[in-house]
């Protein structure tokens, strides 16, 4: 029986669109390694993970199912403010991390305000990863100037991503001088730990957007299931998991010998950022054929439509009734690893509702973060070919973007990024 006609994007709205690796085939990770290994057990609320090893963490640690996501702008001209801030945030992460309350904690004197915002008291560490990065503006204005003496040491693949086509971004969403992420496995304790760094640095940054996110879209572990994202579909079979640590070294940690002039950087990441805001109202009146053929996976399993199972590896030249069995313009087959030269990313991505549009179409989507070794190499040519050939692309926008620097893991008695003070 044929398939009833579907309605795109396209033709429901007459508009175009924008896409990023939304994931089911595209994407990896991997579990605690040095820090983000857990200190605690029992429950997911009741785990605690390190602030300090050879990495930071909130990269490779098994994502947790809450997110608060926030860039600031930098508002300071004093490098010693500056590293001042980076001091004190790593202090009270390091605290947060671990459970307990900021400096004296919420409450304390009548006549001054509290160390602590309080929004967490009673509540257990719920699993909760800080982790911190620098984007390009803390390096050099967009007009050249080397703000804090630090414009010498900025890594080569610290440069703002290139405009994607059907790319519709927002200043106001997109961009910023430093980025924290936190997430946890409560939305509370989340919230808490932006709140109080926003708070700590008061006057030396703002808050330039932030972003809540729940239902991680990614695994990062076997001992993790595969997520689902807003369309429906398992998300981020193919991540490399907390094993696979030959993975990580090939295409998440910045090497020694990398960037002479950034080893700053070496044993930390880039961090890219992209807000993508899904049509749900027109994805929902697609066939389930349709759906299935522009993922390129089935949507009750999550396996390829080559067969076998969720983990089962594509097979793209089984042929069909009209051509691949996996179509070409699949969402799987443009972006996996086979067809760029095995280049893969590890995803933290979450799911967003925030409210609905100004048309009363719900404003949903994926907020896709990804750690590269380069985002040159590792980000750019994937989401230049999506762009081009995902069918995806019809159901997707990108609104927001911005790419950082994420520097290893604080060493006992230091800061994070105090290597590139000096």
């Amino acid at each position: 029986m044929p398939r009833p006609a579907s309605i795109s994007r396209r033709g429901l709205l007459g508009g175009g669109a924008a896409a990023v690796g939304l994931g089911g085939a595209f994407a990896v990770g991997r579990a605690s390694e040095a820090a983000g290994s857990s200190a605690g057990s029992g429950s997911v609320e009741s785990e605690r993970y390190a602030l300090r090893g050879q990495h930071q963490p909130g990269i490779v640690t098994p994502a947790q199912d809450r997110l608060h996501f926030a860039a600031f702008d930098v508002l300071t001209e004093d490098r010693d403010e500056l590293i001042d801030l980076l001091r004190s945030w790593t202090d009270a992460a390091e605290e947060m991390m671990a459970g307990r309350a900021v400096g004296s904690g919420a409450i304390g004197s009548f006549d001054l305000p509290p160390d602590d915002t309080g929004e967490a008291l009673g509540l257990p560490a719920s699993g909760l990863t800080i982790t911190f990065g620098f984007g390009p503006g803390l390096f050099a204005t967009t007009e050249g100037e080397d703000r804090f003496g630090l414009a010498d040491r900025r890594p080569a693949g610290l440069e703002d991503l290139p405009h994607f086509p059907g790319d519709a971004l927002i200043e106001a969403r997109s961009g910023g001088d430093l980025c924290v992420q936190a997430c946890a496995q409560d939305p509370q304790v989340a919230v808490h730990a932006i709140r109080n760094l926003a708070r700590i640095g008061f006057g030396t940054v703002s808050v330039r957007w932030s972003q809540l996110g729940f239902g991680r879209t990614s695994t990062t572990s076997t001992q993790q299931e595969t997520p689902r994202n807003l369309f429906g579909f398992k998300d981020g079979t193919d991540n490399v998991k907390a094993e696979e640590v030959d993975a990580l070294d090939e295409h998440v940690w910045i090497g020694a010998d990398d960037d002479p002039d950034a080893a700053w950087l070496a044993g930390g990441s880039f961090l890219v950022a992209r807000r993508i805001a899904m049509d749900i109202e027109v994805w929902d009146r697609q066939p389930l054929g349709d759906q299935e053929d522009f993922v390129g996976r089935a949507k009750g399993t999550g396996a390829p439509l080559s067969g076998g199972e969720e983990h089962t590896a594509p097979d793209f030249s089984l042929a069909g009734s009209d051509g691949p069995i996996i179509p070409t313009t699949s969402h799987v087959a443009v972006v996996h690893p086979d067809h760029h030269d095995g280049v893969r990313m590890l995803r933290r991505g979450y799911n967003f509702v925030d409210g609905t549009t100004d048309l009363g179409a719900l404003d949903a989507g994926l907020f896709f973060l990804a750690y590269v070794r380069d985002p040159r190499t590792h980000f750019t040519p994937v989401q230049q070919a999506m762009s081009r050939h995902d069918a995806l692309m019809e159901y997707l926008t990108v609104t927001g973007s911005a790419v950082f620097a994420v520097p290893p893991g604080a060493g006992e008695g230091e800061y994070v990024g105090e290597p590139l003070f000096g």
